[in-house]
């Protein structure tokens, strides 16, 4: 017996995968929008590197990091897919177990440290970087983090819990 959270059509082990999808899909949108110049969220995201825009900040941090978005949007799409079995499902998790961890590594971690400040970071992250990263950015990774994890939670549990599908000779 097949159970949809309410209002949704979709299964839990696809629900979590779209969002997860969703979710990196719209991080790569804001770092190609960061990348060809826009600056809406920038200066509070990047501080003075958002103001000096260097080639390699512009590469790697806003070309590069949207392009690992994109395969993370790639990864969730795949983990939210009912027929991958075997080696590739395998992978898939791991990957997205993996993108978890990562994502709630960070999320959590800054947050910890802007909450508690041992480094003292006053003179290198403004009160504004300070308060929209506690209240917006941070929040952002974890929710990322939750998703990609129950991604791949759920889509182990479907692919245990139903046969493969049947072959066709």
């Amino acid at each position: 017996m097949r159970r949809h959270p309410e209002g949704t059509g979709a299964e839990p082990s696809t629900l979590w995968g779209r969002i997860a999808c969703l979710w990196a899909a719209a991080f790569a949108v804001l770092h190609f929008y960061w990348a060809v110049g826009g600056d809406v969220g920038l200066s509070i995201s990047a501080g003075p590197l958002a103001t000096e825009r260097p080639l390699w900040f512009v590469v790697a941090g806003m070309w590069g990091v949207g392009a690992l978005c994109l395969l993370g949007a790639l990864l969730a799409w795949l983990l939210a897919r009912s027929r991958l079995r075997g080696l590739p499902a395998l992978l898939a998790r791991r990957l997205g177990w993996g993108v978890s961890a990562l994502l709630l590594a960070r999320g959590i971690g800054v947050e910890v440290l802007l909450l508690t400040n041992p480094t003292h970071l006053d003179t290198s992250v403004s009160a504004g970087q300070r308060a929209w990263t506690l209240a917006l950015w941070n929040p952002w990774f974890i929710a990322g983090g939750l998703a990609f994890g129950l991604a791949a939670l759920w889509s182990r549990r479907h692919t245990v819990a139903e046969p493969p599908p049947p072959s066709r000779r």
